[in-house]
């Protein structure tokens, strides 16, 4: 069985709708038809298992469906749907477990709160390729964070400018560099010759030091074959990731791409916030994570602690605790990327937050890029920050006898680093 958590707000009976959902997203119409007998509905029909009552609201989530009341009833609602009617195919659990459900009547909120899968569908999607263990031996980083940083400013840059800058983080230490998901192919830098500039950089300097730097190049695209075709530019020239858009791509794109890949593929969230920002609608984001880790993404990007955007930092809490958490399996679980607005000061809040954990790429854009004494002390200065939090002692303690941490808490510490 595959079981779905909905929790649904109404001035009317929480109950009564839980029922309508189970109907409505299984054997049920607004009329009895011919051929829904008992022996089918017994054998297809979703089934609420469990009502647990919430305190009531004093205000509507969707407004326009409250008419006159001014009590909207609140519960969490368990609905088990059979596998014999849904199958392991994400896009039919998409359309008959989730997306139906926001437009019953009724509602003046729904949200999606949770999702439990049976093994089955383990065995019919890939997972994650490379995930938290691949990702650390291409980068040769054991037994802390991988370091990584953005390529700034954004959009813009010409390859030969991007290649310079790549150059400079590369002498600094970094372990890892992405483009910034706004830059795909433009016709001021189209991909090819981007890959052109950056990867003779890469390789120059593996050859130099015996370190790769991991490079993730923005390959994604509308059309499937048109990404495949990016992603094989990528391999050719010596590449290993990939920021893939997972929620411009959508399921289908990624599946077509995670099917035939051979690099690494960074997921970047962008538009994600469509579908959770409002607390009373949409779905929270250990159920969506499912999907996309089913589908087999290798690292996933949740935000941070104080970040720049609106995420409150319980929130990115618990994406970190989702994405750590094995499905079926410890194969399953993607690298987790904690961003935006990042640089050392939060890393001890990071590490105690997350369970004393150092499975993660910490991406600081601003935060070691626009270190006072550059990139190289930027990345040093992350290190260290790192290297307090792990061992307890307090920053500015720390920071006497490191002067690249010393810089940045100058710096940074009334700010955020971008």
């Amino acid at each position: 069985m595959i079981r779905i958590t909905y929790r649904i707000e109404s001035p009317g009976d929480v109950e009564a709708l839980a029922a309508k959902i189970a109907s409505d997203q299984s054997t049920g119409t607004f009329v009895p038809v011919p051929g829904e007998t008992e022996e089918l509905k017994a054998r297809v029909a979703a089934r609420v298992v469990a009502v647990r009552h919430l305190e009531p609201a004093d205000r509507p989530s969707l407004p326009d469906e409250a008419g006159e009341a001014r009590r909207f009833n609140r519960a969490e609602a368990d609905i088990c749907f059979p596998l014999e009617a849904v199958g392991t195919d994400l896009s039919a659990l998409m359309t008959i477990a989730i997306g139906g459900v926001y437009s019953i009547k009724g509602l003046t909120g729904i949200r999606v709160v949770d999702m439990k899968l049976p093994p089955e569908f383990a065995a019919a999607h890939p997972g994650p390729q490379f995930g938290v263990a691949g990702s650390r031996r291409l980068t040769g980083v054991q037994g802390r964070p991988i370091i990584g940083t953005i390529v700034k400013p954004a959009l813009g840059l010409r390859p030969e400018e991007t290649a310079a800058l790549v150059g400079d983080l590369l002498s600094s230490g970094v372990d890892f560099v992405k483009d910034d998901e706004k830059l795909m192919s433009p016709a001021y830098s189209p991909l090819r010759d981007r890959v052109a500039a950056i990867m003779p950089k890469i390789l120059d300097h593996e050859q130099k030091t015996g370190k790769k730097v991991m490079y993730a190049f923005g390959i994604s695209h509308t059309d499937p074959d048109e990404m495949m075709r990016n992603h094989d530019l990528v391999v050719a020239a010596g590449g290993n990731a990939a920021v893939v858009n997972i929620n411009s791509v959508g399921m289908g794109g990624v599946a077509f791409l995670r099917k035939r890949s051979r690099l690494v593929l960074h997921a970047h969230r962008n538009g994600w916030d469509i579908l959770t920002r409002h607390g009373g609608l949409g779905m929270e984001f250990s159920v969506w994570q499912q999907f996309w880790r089913l589908i087999g993404v290798d690292q996933f990007q949740i935000n941070g602690i104080r970040v720049k955007y609106w995420e409150p930092d319980e929130s990115f809490v618990k994406s970190f605790k989702a994405v750590s958490t094995p499905l079926f399996s410890e194969k399953d679980c993607p690298l987790p990327v904690v961003g935006s607005g990042q640089w050392g000061g939060q890393a001890p809040e990071t590490y105690a937050r997350t369970g004393r954990s150092t499975d993660l790429l910490y991406l600081c854009g601003g935060g070691i890029v626009s270190h006072a004494g550059g990139a190289g002390a930027g990345v040093r200065a992350v290190r260290q920050a790192w290297e307090a939090a792990v061992a307890g002692i307090p920053l500015a303690d720390y920071a006497r006898e490191h002067p690249e941490l010393a810089q940045s808490l100058k710096k940074f510490a009334d700010g955020q680093g971008a």
